[in-house]
């Protein structure tokens, strides 16, 4: 079925000449079968490490939600045996559905890693993934970082084919591209052949799906996108393997991925994107580390406020309004509609509001992993700045590949600052410090595991490429009962 064309390969990279009769998903499938751990580029290594560590880390503080309890109350419910095991707390659980649990739980402080330019939290459900197959078959670091660099690649480039469209249509980026990261990830772990992982991903594109009518009423649904997508990416694998079939074009096809979700013939689309400069340009560079956990969007305006608020020595109560400056994609997103926006009904409500998460960090002058308390939704003051906050499209704003952030208060005496963040800070522009990364890990970790198992866990995953059993990181984050 498979038109193998020829490799090239150049230093530690590799170059696939794919002939233009091949599907995407068999292009996708020739790479991800023949990559090594010597083909990825040192930087690409590194930062797979550092995605292990801040997912490893937001899953055990995941553990402490009312979310993470419900989640982890259904899995064990289902069965409480298996050869995988949920991070924390060691509950043995089938393999799809601990990444299930895992990935959920990274993603319920809205804390985990995104792709700028398609909103995709891809290092979640590959992390857990990985780990929960790392547990059922032999798989040493170095093939665990190759599995989820791959994975993250995979989701990352499909979700850039039509940036932004999807979210205009109310479904989630995570929900919708990840399953297909995790199929060639679980795939590759076991040892299927190029036509099964084809076959694999066509079934992953059955699987694939995500609403976001959670961001009306404040509900939890979008944070099990992430255990969706790794539990898919699971399941299609086995059946892949198994002998089921799947579609050859399941992202071009005429009821193909891209068509059945985005049928709107005018929507831009680039299919080329998923393939083009594959094993040479790694898209997934162009992904950031959260340092608050609060949708993507909002940050630069949160890293703009808090230093006008330090600068100024700026008082909560003398605040008459926060005007900004805003790219249009991002309206839709954590702007509009007003009402709910300055009255969130629950955390997950207030992570996606930009008028309530920036008065949240004006008046406390900072957004930890205790942000959005029940109690902080129905201060006065809070939602008195709530109130203040406005908005407007400024058209020479970066579009969906960039997050920039503008914003300027204004005081009750007349007094007016303004700041600009021009990138992210996460962005590999604007990137947060190995320290910084560490803290974050460390301060998820506390109320889990001790200090002394935290940096355990944390030198074991720096130094993965050396470990021959890559299931030992589960072992680590296991609270200690002693």
């Amino acid at each position: 079925m498979l038109r193998a064309p020829a490799a090239l390969r150049y230093g530690t990279g590799a170059f696939f000449w794919l002939r233009s009769m091949s599907s995407r998903s068999e292009q996708l499938a020739r790479w991800a079968h023949s990559l090594t751990f010597e083909d990825l580029p040192a930087d690409v290594v590194q930062s797979t490490k550092v995605r292990i560590l801040d997912v490893m880390g937001l899953t055990l503080a995941g553990l402490g939600t009312a979310f993470g309890r419900s989640v982890r109350d259904a899995a064990t419910a289902q069965g409480s045996s298996g050869a995988s095991r949920i991070f924390g707390t060691g509950d043995p659980v089938g393999a799809a559905a601990a990444a299930f649990v895992n990935a959920a739980l990274a993603q319920a402080l809205e804390f985990d890693d995104t792709h700028n330019e398609s909103i995709v939290h891809m290092s979640s459900p590959s992390v857990a993934a990985a780990l929960a197959l790392s547990e059922t078959l032999p798989v040493s670091g170095k093939q665990l970082i190759t599995a989820i660099a791959l994975s993250n690649e995979i989701a990352c480039r499909i979700g850039s084919v039509a940036p932004g469209q999807f979210h205009r249509r109310g479904l989630h980026p995570t929900g919708l591209f990840a399953p297909f990261g995790t199929t060639y990830l679980a795939g590759k772990l076991l040892g299927l052949s190029e036509e099964q992982l084809v076959n694999a991903a066509g079934i992953a594109g059955s699987f694939a799906a995500g609403i976001l009518q959670c961001w009306v009423d404040g509900t939890d649904s979008k944070y099990l996108h992430s255990g969706w997508a790794a539990q898919s990416g699971i399941v299609a694998a086995f059946l892949g393997r198994a002998g089921t079939t799947g579609p050859t074009e399941v992202f071009e096809g005429r009821f193909g991925f891209m068509a059945s979700h985005l049928p709107d013939a005018s929507a831009p689309r680039n299919f080329e994107r998923i393939t083009q400069g594959l094993g040479n340009m790694w898209e997934s560079r162009k992904s950031s580390f959260k340092p608050f956990p609060a949708a993507h969007v909002i940050h630069p305006y949160i890293d703009a406020l808090l230093r006008l608020r330090k600068q100024h020595a700026i008082r909560p109560g003398s605040v008459r309004a926060i005007v900004c400056a805003v790219a249009n994609q991002i309206v839709p997103i954590v702007c509009e509609p007003m009402a709910e926006k300055r009255r969130p009904r629950s955390d997950s409500h207030g992570r996606v509001s930009l008028q309530y998460t920036l008065a949240e960090v004006l008046h406390a002058g900072r957004l930890g992993k205790d942000a959005y308390q029940p109690s902080s939704l129905l201060d006065p003051e809070i939602l008195r700045l709530a109130d203040s906050v406005t908005y407007y499209v400024d058209p020479s704003f970066p579009g969906s590949e960039r997050f920039k952030g503008q914003v300027k208060v204004i005081l009750d005496d007349g007094a007016t600052y303004e700041a600009v963040e021009e990138h992210n800070r996460g962005s590999a522009e604007n990137p947060m410090s190995m320290e910084d990364l560490t803290a974050k890990f460390e301060e998820n970790a506390s109320g889990v595991l001790t200090s002394a198992r935290t940096r355990q866990l944390a030198d074991a995953i720096f130094a993965l490429e050396s470990h021959t059993d890559a299931s030992a990181l589960v072992q680590l984050s296991i609270r200690d009962s002693s």
